[in-house]
């Protein structure tokens, strides 16, 4: 919805050169896009922060044509998602969405060796009633694994979020 308020950065892993990566912005003329593709991303690991061990949570196995949805407090700020598979090629939509049905963000992708090369992306979710949708557009013969966790969380009562639950007393 607004490039500025949520960008998106991603890690696309490229063995065995050449690789070419496309950038499409299937919106009208009047809403332009900017990207920036860099080759050799040193300062992030080889599938991003997500495949080390001592983070929680845990990976989920998403069936070709299912959905899972992420829900997140309001004061994660952003989000990591990786997506792979076991070999078999990766077909997905990953959405962000801030409260029923508001579609912020869209993502699709395709990749011929989710193994070879996952996807890893960060996604900035300012405010409240986030949450990420992952659908495998696949078949059923394609499943996909998917871990999508906090990536940076600020404290609660950002300057943009309202105060529920009244007046402070004042003596």
């Amino acid at each position: 919805e607004d490039g500025a308020v949520r960008p998106f950065s991603a890690v696309v892993e490229t063995p065995r050169s050449p690789n070419t990566i496309a950038i499409r912005n299937t919106a009208h003329m009047e809403f332009p896009l900017d990207a920036c593709v860099v080759a050799d991303a040193s300062d992030v690991g080889s599938a991003g922060p997500l495949d080390s061990p001592t983070l929680g949570g845990s990976a989920q196995t998403i069936q070709g044509g299912a959905l899972r949805t992420y829900s997140f407090e309001p004061n994660v700020e952003s989000v990591q998602v990786l997506l792979k598979t076991d070999g078999r090629p990766l077909n997905a939509r990953m959405e962000l969405l801030q409260g029923p049905n508001n579609i912020k963000q869209v993502v699709e992708l395709y990749c011929e060796d989710g193994m070879e090369r996952p996807f890893f992306a960060v996604l900035e979710t300012p405010g409240s009633g986030n949450v990420v949708r992952i659908l495998n557009t696949s078949t059923l013969e394609f499943p996909l694994t998917a871990r999508v966790e906090p990536y940076l969380i600020g404290s609660l009562g950002g300057a943009m979020e309202p105060t529920i639950g009244g007046d402070v007393p004042r003596f």
